[in-house]
């Protein structure tokens, strides 16, 4: 029975992040373990709800109120097995995910909501700490699954079958697993010995992994389908959006954001010496308001840039829910405060870079920006220039971080005979199948890039729908339909 009190008592809390001038020395996480007095109070913050949509706002239905009272009681063992039994890797949820389901939580109706994604993951941080114990199927199934991709919804899926008895083979064409969790995000928001635990974990359970394996070059379709009895396909969104319209593009300096957070993320690892896009002593200019804009100003604040300045075209967004426009349980817009933005740097909303400017030699030197006004007129966004508003700003350095435009576009598609959709990623039925026969798809190669929660959720159920094409007995949870959508108004 849950504490009725507990949210009178308790107000939310969390960690204590790393002191700033301390952090920026280093690469290691922000956030430091939290005491298990803080996390057992602020698990007792949770109402138990009669109706909790906690549980909607997350796509993986996690039994939040479950673990949370298992928490309260000091019961941690338990915690896990029933955060596990919704989520492969709340390891990666835990720190990664916005928390939808934070935004969701009833007592942030006129209260702060539970603090979820923390308690979340000191649950998972505590199981690290005893030892994740593997789960290998009892018998084989004698059937076998290729998954393309070794991002959280190709390593959900493969777990899952794994531990439902078919022999899986992850291939991934980076020379490490792991996706963008490995070389998109920085350490400092996931140290890549998280990733490598679990992997290990996956491994005794049967998973192999093979890198360095571009399928559609380095193997073909036509070998996937003679050595496999189903593949799933999910090699992510990772095309980058670009802004070939605007002046001056292709001045030395202007760069997509992956192109510096891959190397950076390399080097840290030990993998690289340096990066030809490094930030030390450049004025630098970040276009992009969200998590990718985020992690460009922590590596460009570690890698020792003069000054950092985020742009993005959208107005300064309410501190607060905005019922009208943004009704709870919804995901709200408001301004968010990662922790690199304590960091330092600047941040100005409502402008729009009208032109990159060069020195004349192709080198940049700084941008054009203007005030803008953004709206959407039947569907599609119109972006207004206020006149006179132009200004220069230093740069040495810009890094476009607008988001992603959908899977590449790359072989193996046309050896399985698939056309990417208007939003260029692929369809899927009800099944999770694509128009290629016993060809899956699953994450942000079929969703569009979204949150690790998605991911995950889509992995689990196309891990599902592969498990009963192959004819297997039993049934695999399936938390997300392949239409669903995120709560909305």
């Amino acid at each position: 029975m849950p504490d009725p009190n507990g949210f009178l008592r308790y107000e939310r809390q969390l960690p204590k992040r790393r002191p700033v001038p301390v952090r920026i020395m280093d690469w290691r996480e922000v956030y430091p373990p939290a005491g298990e007095e803080l996390i057992r109070d602020q698990a007792t913050r949770c109402m138990d709800c009669g109706i909790p949509f906690c549980h909607d706002g997350c796509p993986l239905g996690n039994r939040i109120p479950d673990w949370n009272d298992l928490v309260r009681t000091g019961n941690w063992e338990s915690a896990i097995e029933s955060l596990h039994a919704t989520n492969n890797f709340p390891e990666f949820t835990g720190r990664l995910c916005p928390a939808p389901c934070e935004a969701a939580c009833v007592l942030g109706i006129a209260d702060d909501p539970v603090t979820i994604k923390q308690v979340e993951v000191e649950i998972a941080n505590h199981a690290f700490e005893r030892g994740l114990v593997p789960q290998p199927a009892p018998a084989p199934s004698g059937k076998s699954v290729a998954v393309v991709g070794s991002g959280p919804a190709g390593l959900a899926a493969a777990q899952q079958l794994a531990r439902a008895g078919h022999a899986v083979t992850v291939y991934e064409r980076d020379d490490r697993i792991g996706g963008l969790l490995r070389y998109g995000i920085p350490d400092f928001k996931i140290e890549k010995h998280v990733i490598d635990e679990r992997l290990a974990q996956m491994a005794a359970e049967g998973v192999v992994f093979q890198t360095g394996v571009e399928v559609g070059v380095d193997i073909t379709a036509d070998d996937l389908r003679e050595r496999y009895d189903a593949v799933l396909l999910a090699a992510g969104a990772l095309a980058g959006r670009d802004t070939p319209q605007t002046p001056g593009r292709g001045l030395k300096g202007v760069h997509l954001a992956m192109e510096h957070l891959v190397p950076a993320n390399r080097i840290v690892a030990g993998l690289q010496d340096s990066t030809p896009i490094d930030a030390r002593g450049k004025h630098v200019v970040i276009i992009g308001g969200g998590d990718t804009g985020a992690d460009c100003l922590g590596v460009a604040h570690r890698q020792g840039a003069a000054s950092v300045t985020q742009l993005d075209q959208y107005p300064l967004p309410p501190e607060v829910r905005a019922g009208i426009r943004d009704p709870w349980p919804t995901w709200p817009m408001i301004l968010r405060n990662y922790a690199a933005h304590e960091e330092g740097g600047e941040r100005v909303f409502g402008v729009a870079v009208q032109e990159f400017v060069g020195d004349g030699d192709g080198n940049l030197v700084a941008i054009r920006l203007a005030d803008v006004s953004v709206r959407r007129v039947g569907g599609v966004r119109q972006v207004t220039v206020t006149p006179g508003s132009e200004r220069e700003l230093r740069a040495d350095l810009v890094l476009l971080a607008i988001g992603f435009e959908g899977t590449e576009d790359q072989p193996l598609l046309s050896q399985f005979g698939l056309t990417r959709n208007r939003r260029n990623v692929l369809d899927a039925d009800i099944n999770w199948q694509t128009d290629a026969e016993g060809v899956f798809v699953a994450g942000d190669m079929h969703k569009g890039a979204s949150l690790i929660v998605w991911a995950i959720a889509e992995g689990r159920s196309a891990a599902a729908a592969i498990h009963d094409y192959l004819g297997a007995s039993g049934e695999l949870p399936a938390p997300v339909r392949s239409d669903q959508q995120p709560l909305s108004v």
